[in-house]
């Protein structure tokens, strides 16, 4: 197995979402060549983490399609806290959020080695016990930097026993966190890992809409992912909120996600009949209006292992030349903007749980019904005029919970401003060489040239990040402008959360 970044691609946000999809490569691992990774020198964190060169490779991830957000920032915020209890020993304060160990002596980190080591054994525990699937291709992982997978140690004073005990400690810590790991919330037999035990139905059904301000599940051709090709032909399923518990997962920096107030979706309620048809009309003008870079940044922010995972990564590289991050800043750094990220998320799934609201697409079909409307035709017809608004169909493939508030506008708006507080400034600075025909709802014919995504703040890529689900028409604007607010407040809590982690000011 090559353990070039170009060929081996841990895809994510740096967490067990992004080992997981190291199945990719293992498929194609050629003759063995001298690892290429140093432990002494070399960072973990950062050589795993993506990169544009193999971005491609994260929009083909088996194992989490673009939307499956709820589970894989749920997997990867556990890597991440596992890291930080890894690292923390051989930092001079820091000390761990659910594994405390004594400190280090100050020789023991001298080099990144002992660090390198402890952060893969946690994440090798993490993976163990969330995506166990996957515990082959790790262990192939272990065995090709010339580690031991086997070794199970849980020796305190030792790198492999650190990172044992960090990863297994996490663990523990989460696999009742209320987000059904287990599969067994609610039933004693033939568990079911990642299901809802809320006991939530939708108000409408798939095929009649009763309430036109409620969600209405989407009848969808069996697939999860965007593009031609990848669903059952002939197939068809009703949509089910996806893990509408994880408004109950217990969160970090506060005690529940009620405290947080946000105005209800007034744009959306169809007895306010004219906000309700001004919605779908803005909606509707997006979609005529696409443009090929509207496009573009529509499934780049659609797939989380890009839109947010990569910003991370290219905002860590970018300060570490000024500041000399290392393993152990990397640690701290992806740890803030996974608090931020995790916590914003239950957060979003407890009002969208609490508000049910209507999709963009069920909304335009209560409107206009059979009636002609303007707007994108489908993949390479362009914008049409004389289509049925009951087949107007977004350009994203529409997700499966209510609309509001935005997941992924939120995510972005708390993720950057969790980054701003720890760097101190507003500054991304980020390019994203887009080649033509990049697209996979138009491949091989949007764009039709090649074309730079630029992001010089965090503040413009939250904006893109927010108006990219207008233009993949799965969101209403005024939802996106309350949700670009409404994330803000999770990166303020998510740093002071940390900080106090990293500068020991916890009690025990």
């Amino acid at each position: 197995m090559s353990l070039r970044r170009r060929s081996l691609l841990l895809a994510g946000v740096g967490g067990a979402a992004a080992l997981a999809t190291l199945g990719n490569a293992a498929a194609a691992a050629a003759a063995p060549e001298p690892p290429v990774f140093d432990f002494d020198t070399g960072n973990f964190i950062d050589f795993f983490s993506p990169t544009d060169e193999n971005a491609g490779v994260s929009r083909s991830a088996s194992i989490f399609a673009p939307m499956d957000v709820t589970i894989f920032i749920w997997i990867n915020h556990l890597t991440v806290l596992a890291w930080f209890d890894a690292v923390a020993p051989y930092h001079p304060t820091a000390v761990g959020v659910h594994t405390r160990f004594a400190r280090r002596p100050a020789t023991e980190s001298a080099t990144n080695r002992n660090l390198n080591i402890a952060v893969i054994h946690a994440s090798y525990q993490v993976v163990k016990g969330v995506v166990p699937e996957q515990t082959a291709v790790i262990r192939q992982m272990l065995t090709t930097l010339g580690l031991n997978p086997d070794d199970e140690s849980v020796d305190p004073t030792t790198p492999v026993g650190i990172g044992n005990l960090a990863g297994k400690g996490v663990i523990a810590a989460r696999a009742r966190d209320g987000m059904n790991l287990l599969g067994d919330d609610g039933r004693r037999y033939n568990p079911r890992p990642f299901a809802d035990y809320t006991g939530y139905q939708p108000v409408n059904t798939a095929y009649e809409l009763t309430n036109p301000s409620r969600w209405q599940p989407q009848l969808t051709p069996h697939r999860r992912r965007l593009g031609a090709g990848t669903a059952d032909k002939g197939v068809f399923t009703v949509q089910h909120f996806v893990t509408p518990q994880m408004g109950l997962v217990k969160p970090n920096a506060f005690d529940s996600p009620s405290r947080f107030r946000l105005a209800a979706p007034d744009h959306t309620d169809h007895r306010r009949r004219a906000d309700y048809k001004r919605s779908v009309d803005e909606m509707l003008a997006a979609s005529a209006g696409l443009t090929d870079a509207q496009k573009v940044n529509a499934e780049f922010f659609d797939n989380k292992l890009l839109g947010i995972g990569q910003a991370l990564a290219v905002a860590c590289r970018n300060h570490d030349r000024q500041q000399q991050l290392g393993v152990q800043g990397w640690a701290h750094v992806f740890f803030v903007d996974s608090t931020a990220v995790f916590d914003a998320l239950v957060g979003v799934w407890h009002q969208k749980a609490k508000y049910d609201a209507v999709r963009p697409a069920s909304a335009i079909r209560h409107v206009y019904g059979h009636r002609s409307v303007t707007a994108w035709g489908g993949p390479g017809k362009g914008t049409v005029h004389d289509m049925p608004a009951d087949e107007w169909a977004s350009y994203l493939n529409v997700g499966d919970h209510p609309e509001y508030p935005s997941g992924s506008t939120t995510l972005c708006s708390a993720s950057a401003q969790s980054l701003r507080r720890f760097f101190g400034d507003d500054v991304l600075d980020w390019r994203f060489r887009i080649p033509a025909g990049w697209t996979l709802v138009e491949p091989g014919i949007t764009p039709a040239n090649a074309m730079e995504l630029y992001w010089p703040t965090w503040t413009a890529y939250v904006k893109d990040c927010g108006m990219s689900r207008v233009w993949g028409g799965v969101h209403f604007r005024k939802t996106i402008e309350r949700s670009i607010e409404f994330g803000g407040q999770f990166g303020d809590l998510a740093y002071e959360y940390v900080r106090r982690y990293i500068d020991g000011d916890v009690k025990d």
